[in-house]
């Protein structure tokens, strides 16, 4: 039997909005209440004391990401959660569905569980009611929720029949799995929308020994007025006595109009994830502290609030540090906008508890819309830009999780580094496997980077930055970068969204859409745009190759034997050749064109991506770093159904086997 229990303390007239009290095996949590997110058993940029201070009782941690790292058995050895992070207030743990639903290239649902690849080391995963309520067990928290299948509110009826009816043969066996812990449990609501799964939803959950309920599959693709819409509708059919949780939401004005239709408790990674833009939520409405506007005002962020932040520095600070890229101004604001959440859940409850929500509501709504209304600066007021397009010809933002945006080809489907944050990704695959520091080919003083596949820019600005940190000015070093593109729109997508592309708040984006080339006196970027087989004639001969080209499915041109063979040619020399894919046929395809192949750095799903070397490279010391494919890759290429590089037939199969087993490599001593 749970440890929990829930009481309603106050309603409202004229709306559905209710004041309550949770209480948990840790503290007691005054209702409506905003969790903030603390994914890893961290809230980003705000430490535990200041959370408290803040007002946070309660905090959200995933299962999917702590069952990965640390793993269960680190919490079962420090005693959970609660004592891994020095937090004595209550934890709600998410399952991990949502998750799951974020990675539809890279996992695999049937009736025992998900299948999924760990972004971490690629390895193989498996997750099933039994394991997620496990790892919750073993974490501690105080509210753990069912393993659902999420899918997006946009899926049709029977898809969306078929998530809801797993979801519930999952929750069932989530109970099972349960083994009497004092920990609670919530179920979850799915249906999309439809009215009559979402009702069915609720009836077949309401019957479950539940402690609590969420509204799950909601802020995944439908508009604002359908999740008002659906929101309102679910909590109809949960009971009186038990807790109604809204996962995902939101904004303020969501969680306002939220409340208004009877939802209790709410989670959201919006308060830091804006704050990364420098958006502050004030009692003037929304600011945006990057504007101009602020370079000079010395006010405090907002006086009408007491946090750490509001009381010791001012917007113009803020502004700066935002500007020189300090991430201080991400903490600080990451402070104050969880304030303000705290805050805002304080003045609803007051409310509704005094008998004035309904009065305050229609208020609060007004102010909750409004974005940098009030000028600090009284300066003339200026015509408000135009929202950024989120779509230019065939592309458009993308963000799976909320954590970070991408840009997908809207024809193929295909997401530009769609599992980790792009610029994570960018360093670690391109940039980051340079080794400038072991480069052993020192008598030149000038390096050439082919950036084959500019898409959105991040690869290439992944290694401007890089450069730049390393202050290569001292090193008597030139770098210079040439992008080759086909389809401009992603690039100008990208820079067309600074506030979600970080990559291109710098002066090169802009610079090379105006002119084609942007250069200091180290570093040069060049564009050539048109088809990379016939403009890489243009190019200086690469020292360096990204290839970062939509998959062989797409555009199999740019993976063929001739493309890598030509490559080769117009290096002349010491070349290494570095792409996301570990496909058989492209590693097939790089050894058919001489050269010799090895392992790079995992990402997202990939245990490993594709290091290519030129003969040339194998005479010189850096060779020594990479992890060459074996005899043990040859013998699985030898049974692999897909063996055949692109645009090869099967008659030619033959002469392409001779080839790979005689090259080279497979004679080395590895």
């Amino acid at each position: 039997m749970s440890l929990f229990s829930f009481n309603i303390e106050a309603t409202s007239a004229g709306t559905m909005a209710r004041a309550g009290c949770l209480t948990t095996m840790h503290n007691t949590v005054k209702t409506p209440v905003f969790m903030p997110v603390g994914t890893k058993g961290a809230v980003k940029g705000v430490t535990v004391p200041i959370l408290k201070k803040a007002g946070s009782e309660i905090l959200l941690a995933n299962t999917y990401h702590l069952h990965l790292r640390p793993g269960s058995e680190l919490f079962r050895k420090v005693g959970g959660l609660h004592k891994f992070m020095n937090w004595d207030g209550g934890i709600l743990t998410d399952s991990g569905g949502f998750q799951i639903f974020s990675l539809p290239e890279s996992r695999i649902i049937t009736e025992e569980g998900a299948v999924f690849r760990s972004y971490i080391d690629g390895k193989s995963i498996f997750l099933s009611p039994e394991i997620s309520i496990g790892t919750q067990m073993a974490i501690g928290s105080d509210i753990m929720m069912v393993l659902d299948q999420c899918v997006p509110s946009t899926s049709d009826y029977e898809t969306t029949r078929n998530a809801m009816e797993l979801t519930h043969r999952w929750a069932l066996r989530s109970l099972e799995a349960k083994k009497g812990s004092p920990q609670a449990m919530f179920g979850i609501v799915q249906g999309g929308c439809f009215e009559e799964l979402r009702r069915e939803s609720a009836d077949f959950l309401t019957n479950l020994p539940f402690d609590g309920y969420s509204i799950g599959g909601l802020a995944v693709g439908e508009t604002k007025d359908e999740r008002e819409h659906y929101t309102a509708f679910v909590t109809k059919f949960i009971p009186q006595d038990k807790p109604r949780y809204l996962m995902g939401v939101g904004t303020p004005i969501d969680i306002l109009e939220a409340v208004n239709s009877g939802v209790d408790m709410f989670d959201c990674i919006i308060p830091t994830q804006l704050a990364a833009q420098s958006f502050a939520y004030t009692s003037e409405g929304q600011l945006r502290l990057e504007r101009s506007v602020y370079r000079e005002d010395l006010n405090v962020l907002d006086d009408k609030c007491s946090c750490e932040t509001c009381s010791n520095y001012s917007r113009a600070y803020i502004h700066h540090l935002f500007k020189s890229g300090e991430h201080l101004g991400v903490e600080l604001v990451s402070i104050h906008n969880i304030h303000f959440y705290h805050k805002l859940m304080a003045e609803i409850r007051k409310n509704i508890v005094d008998g004035t929500f309904a009065d305050y509501y229609r208020e609060k709504r007004k102010v909750l819309i409004l974005r940098d209304e009030k000028n600090p600066m009284k300066h003339p007021v200026k015509k408000r830009r135009k929202n950024p397009p989120q779509k230019i010809g065939n592309y458009e933002v993308f963000s799976a999780t909320g954590d970070f945006y991408s840009i997908r080809h809207i024809e193929s489907g295909e997401v530009m580094h769609s599992v980790n944050d792009p610029d994570d990704e960018a360093f670690s695959l391109y940039a980051g496997q340079l080794r400038f520091d072991v480069l052993d080919y020192k008598e030149k003083n000038s390096l050439v980077v082919w950036d084959v596949g500019l898409g959105g820019g991040h690869n290439a600005m992944s290694l401007i930055r890089h450069l730049q940190e390393m202050n290569i000015s001292g090193n008597n070093l030139h770098v210079h970068i040439v992008s080759f593109e086909n389809e401009m729109d992603s690039f100008r997508l990208a820079v067309s969204n600074p506030s979600r592309f970080p990559h291109v708040r710098h002066s090169a984006p802009v610079s090379l859409l105006k002119s084609n080339v942007w250069e200091t006196e180290n570093i040069s970027w060049t564009l050539l745009s048109g088809d990379f087989l016939i403009k890489m004639y243009d190019a200086p001969s690469p020292d360096f190759v990204f290839h970062d080209p939509f998959s062989r499915d797409v555009n199999s041109r740019l993976w063929t034997v001739e493309c890598f063979r030509n490559i080769l040619k117009c290096a002349d020399g010491c070349v290494e050749l570095f792409t996301y894919s570990n496909s058989t046929s492209v590693r097939a395809s790089l050894l058919m064109a001489g050269f010799y192949v090895a392992e790079g750095f995992p990402t997202g799903p990939k245990k490993d991506t594709t290091i290519a070397l030129s003969p040339p490279v194998m005479k010189t010391k850096r060779h020594k770093l990479r992890k060459f494919l074996d005899k043990d890759w040859l013998s699985r290429w030898e049974r692999s159904s897909a063996k055949l590089p692109p645009l090869f037939d099967q008659n030619e199969i033959d002469s392409v086997e001779e080839i790979i087993r005689n090259h080279p490599q497979f004679k080395m001593e590895l």
